[in-house]
């Protein structure tokens, strides 16, 4: 897929599962269990042990895998080598963003004020992570368009069921969420972490 495709599937399915494992057969494990209750776009972060080896597990998957907690072009590369169709960082990296750029990759990068929001379109970014989103209310994507109304916003950080439809009501075009699945999964195995997947899928279609 082309860059604008990859962007258009996360717009469309709304939801970016960030998967976080203590290993990488876990990460694997997780991502399955998202993907088998529907969310179809899952960002891999490189704070995981060996994830390499989680990307490879998942390549015979219908699964848009993205890589995520990128610092640096050396770990973008080694991301798109392994199979990532997207990539996100926790701030703006202007390394990543030539990178990215080169390779025709989407890059989301997390930013927090209308300068660092700026900076990132400059460089070529589409999608911008609002991180942590939870430092925010849902109404700060409508300000951000007023000066800047070419910015696409996925909210991440303290995204949950309770709260996704207002973020995404109020603009965002899609939602990351992290914290809830990885501890559905850490108390309930694998079919909790599937049935939550579904539940946020179920809000997505209301």
């Amino acid at each position: 897929m082309d860059k604008h495709s990859i962007i258009h599937r996360i717009t469309e399915t709304k939801v970016v599962a960030v998967i976080r494992g203590q290993d990488a057969k876990e990460a694997a494990q997780l991502s399955k269990a998202a993907v088998e209750g529907g969310i179809q776009a899952i960002e891999l972060t490189y704070t995981t042990p060996g994830i390499e080896e989680a990307f490879k597990e998942l390549q015979n998957t219908d699964a848009l895998l993205g890589a995520g907690s990128v610092l640096d072009s050396e770990t973008a590369r080694h991301a798109i080598l392994a199979g990532a169709n997207f990539i996100v960082s926790p701030y703006f990296v202007n390394g990543v963003a030539e990178l990215c750029n080169r390779y025709g990759i989407p890059y989301m990068p997390g930013c927090m004020t209308i300068r660092e929001m700026a900076t990132s379109l400059e460089a070529g970014c589409d999608v911008l992570k609002l991180f942590p989103a939870n430092h925010f209310e849902p109404s700060f994507i409508k300000s951000v368009n007023g000066p800047l109304p070419n910015v696409r916003i996925m909210p991440t950080g303290g995204i949950n069921l309770d709260n996704m439809k207002d973020w995404l009501n109020a603009g965002a075009v899609a939602i990351g969420i992290g914290s809830d699945l990885n501890k559905a999964y850490q108390n309930g195995g694998y079919e909790a972490a599937v049935e939550l997947s579904r539940k946020y899928m179920q809000k997505i279609a209301e």
